[in-house]
Order: C-alpha cells, then structure tokens, then sequence
C-alpha cells in the first residue's frame, strides 16, 4: 500500500511540475488556492507526515514553495528535512534563500536548529544572539539560553537570562533560569528564592508554582510543599490539588488546620466527618452528618447525626433535644437493623424512662445481632433495673462484670447502682 502511495506521490510531482510550468500568480496568501490541485498536494504532504515519512513530505511541500513562493511551504518542507535529519541541506537551502539577510526570522530559527543538530554550536550561538538583538522574543532568549547550556556555559546563560527577565518579568525566561541554577550550577537556594520572590509580587502561576513544586519535592521540603499547593489551590481549585494538600497536612498531623481546609473546600465530607468525631467535635460532626444524610440518602449518617445531636448537647434532659434524636433513630432502625443504633435508641428510651418497655425491646434486638456485647447487655439490665426488676439486672450484670471493657465509667456506675437495689431487696425480703 505504502509503495503504490509513493508512486502515486512520483507521478503527482511530474504532473505538478508539468501542470504549473507557467508563472505562479503573484498572489501568494496561504488560504487562496495558486492552482488547482494545490490542496490535494498539501493533503498528500500531511499525510507523509502522519506516516514520519519527512523527506517524502520535505520535498512535496518544497514543490509547492517553487511553484506558489507560498513561505509557509518552505516552512514546512524545513521543519520536515529537520525531522529527516537532512540538516545539511536545510542550511544550504535557507543560505541561498535568506543569504545575509538576517530578517526572515523563522528562517533563522529553523537554520540555528540545524547547526544544533549538527553540534555547530558557536556557530549557532552567534547567529541566535544576532536574532535575539533584532526580534527580542521571549523563546529566543530561551534559545540563546540553551545554547549557552549546550557549551557548558552556564553562568553567562544565567547572566543572559537575568538581564532578559529584568526587562518585563517573564516567567518562562525565570523558570529556565531557575532550571539551570538549581540542575547545573546547583544553586538551590538561589533558584527557588527567586520563584519565590517571583510568585509573592506577581502572583503564583502554574509554571511558577509547578517549578517550586518540583524543587520542594526533590529536596522533601513539606512546609515549602504544602505553601505552594495551597497557592495553587487558590488560582485552581480543583481535587487533585486538594488531596495533596490534605495529604500533607496528614503527614504532618496538622489535623487543626486539615479540618479548616476541609470545611473550606469540602472536597472530602467523610474524611472531615471522621475528624471532628475523633476530635470530639460532635457539635460540628451532627449536621454535616445530616447534611451527608440529605445527599447521599445513606440512613448510617441520619443515624451519625442523632448520636451526634446527643453527645453534644450539655443539658442531656432537654426535651426538644430527646424528640429530635428518638424521631431520628426510629427512622434508622425502621430502615436498617444495626445494633449500635437499636441499643442507643433503646438505651435512650430507658435512661430518660421516655418508654422503659419499648427501650429494652431495641436492645434485645441489638443483642440478637451481637449478643456477646458488654455494652448491649449493660443496657438490658439497666432496663431490667429502670423496672425494679433488679435480680435479672444483677445476673445479667454478673456476666458483665467479667467482660472486657467492665471498667467503662457508666458501666461500674450501673454495676454500684444494681448490686445496691439487690442488698436493698434482699434486705426487705
């Protein structure tokens, strides 16, 4: 296929030089056809292109220069023989194009490539610094740059790109000259106190802050790390960012300031969930809970919410409090049979005597699911207690007694409180 396509190619130039032998009209604009079969030639250029065959499309795009004077062309046609290695023969062709006019620049730019490509580097450093002087371009002050890099010459391409980057603060000519002292003249300090200075006046772009990034990274500096993401946080907020900040502040367990990001950017609810829980922070904890509840529809956080609202309440016999937490956990456990809920309701609903029955009813329940549990059954004998039924509560609380965990502050309280009922008991029997 490849090979009927090149001979398609030979017979399409044959006819292009027989078709076009009169003069190219005088119009030359890119997007305005000089003949009539110009775009299926252009077509069969890129498509060479596509198949990395460059100097098959060097030299269809070269054609089409010849007979249109198009510059584009010939742009092209070098940029290809470049990607060909016919470095020679862009020099020699751009020499008898430009001679010693020095004002097409792209020319000059794409002969510097050459000589590049050919390690004729004196050569292209004097021919860079010639273009640079007329055009002043940012990427060819990179160019000169990296051609000083090239010969070695790194304090005179540090010195060329300060005096380029005084002029109008470009980043990319300080992220360059960061590169080279931090990688070749290893000036850490000197590269990332000028991004530093840099990103405090003029803010913290992404190539700036990026370059810090890489520096606070290699040198594992976390404080330099996480100042950085966090700048970057403000010009781009998005996930992946944020996850690096909090991974940060876990690893410098700064949980303080992980929950105030947290709350800020809320890209993890559940992770801030479990921080205010394990910060006691219950008071917090119940309505992002709620509010969990409400977007997901999971019933554990309505539940989360209503032991929550509980904890956090000082006044644990305040009525509107006791309604709003029973309406909640009734809806939990009508829904989903999880002991921790059944035996908090039921424990509840006994302790604040709201309905002793139905409160030992959730807790057996809970005991059916885990029946080995301590403080299940410290809860059923509670009830049995809350009942005066104070023999079934002390055997239950003899069991208990053994178990791990009987050192629970509201357990020994229950234990203190059940054997007294039974000496009392005893006593009047």
């Amino acid at each position: 296929m490849y090979k009927i396509l090149k001979l398609f190619i030979s017979l399409a130039l044959i006819l292009l030089y027989v078709g076009c032998g009169a003069k190219p009209s005088v119009e030359t604009n890119i997007n305005k056809k000089t003949f009539e079969k110009e775009d299926m030639y252009i077509l069969i250029a890129l498509r060479l292109e596509q198949l990395k065959d460059y100097k098959s499309s060097a030299d269809i795009f070269n054609t089409l220069y010849e007979q249109t004077k198009k510059k584009e062309y010939l742009y092209r046609s070098l940029r290809n023989n470049l990607s060909a290695d016919n470095n020679k023969k862009v020099i020699l062709k751009v020499n008898q194009i430009a001679k010693n006019n020095i004002n097409d620049f792209e020319l000059i730019r794409i002969k510097i490539v050459a000589l590049v490509k050919l390690e004729k580097l004196k050569e292209a450093k004097v021919l860079a610094l010639k273009l640079v002087q007329k055009t002043k371009l940012i990427d060819d002050y990179l160019l000169v740059s990296e051609l000083y890099v090239k010969l070695k010459e790194f304090n005179t391409a540090v010195k060329y790109l300060e005096s380029a980057y005084i002029k109008d603060y470009n980043e990319k000519i300080l992220d360059r000259m960061a590169i080279v002292l931090y990688v070749n003249l290893q000036r850490q300090k000197e590269a990332i106190a000028q991004l530093e200075t840099h990103s405090r006046i003029y803010g913290c772009s992404r190539i700036i802050c990026s370059r810090l990034i890489g520096f606070y990274s290699n040198d594992n500096n976390i404080e330099g790390l996480l100042s950085t993401y966090l700048r970057i946080y403000k010009i781009n907020s998005n996930k992946v960012i944020a996850q690096k900040i909090v991974q940060l502040y876990s690893y410098k367990k700064d949980y303080k300031n992980m929950i105030k990001f947290l709350q800020k950017s809320r890209i993890d609810d559940e992770l801030l969930l479990q921080l205010y829980i394990q910060f006691k922070e219950y008071k917090r904890a119940s309505p992002l809970a709620y509010e969990m509840y409400k977007d997901s529809g999971d019933i554990s956080h309505l539940g989360q919410s209503a032991i929550f609202e509980y904890e956090s309440t000082k006044d644990k016999n305040n009525k509107i409090m006791q309604k709003s937490v029973v309406k909640k956990l009734t809806k939990v456990v009508d829904k989903k049979k999880d002991g921790i809920y059944l035996n908090y309701l039921g424990y509840l609903l006994i302790d604040h005597d709201i309905d002793v029955r139905k409160g030992l009813g959730y807790v057996k329940e809970a005991l059916k699911i885990e029946s080995d549990s301590i403080y299940y059954l410290d809860s059923l004998a509670w009830g049995y207690y809350k009942l005066g039924e104070c023999k079934k509560a002390q055997d239950i609380m003899d069991r208990v007694k053994n178990m791990e965990g009987s050192s629970n502050k509201e357990v020994v309280k229950h234990i203190k409180m059940i054997d007294k009922c039974n000496k009392e008991s005893r006593e009047i029997e």
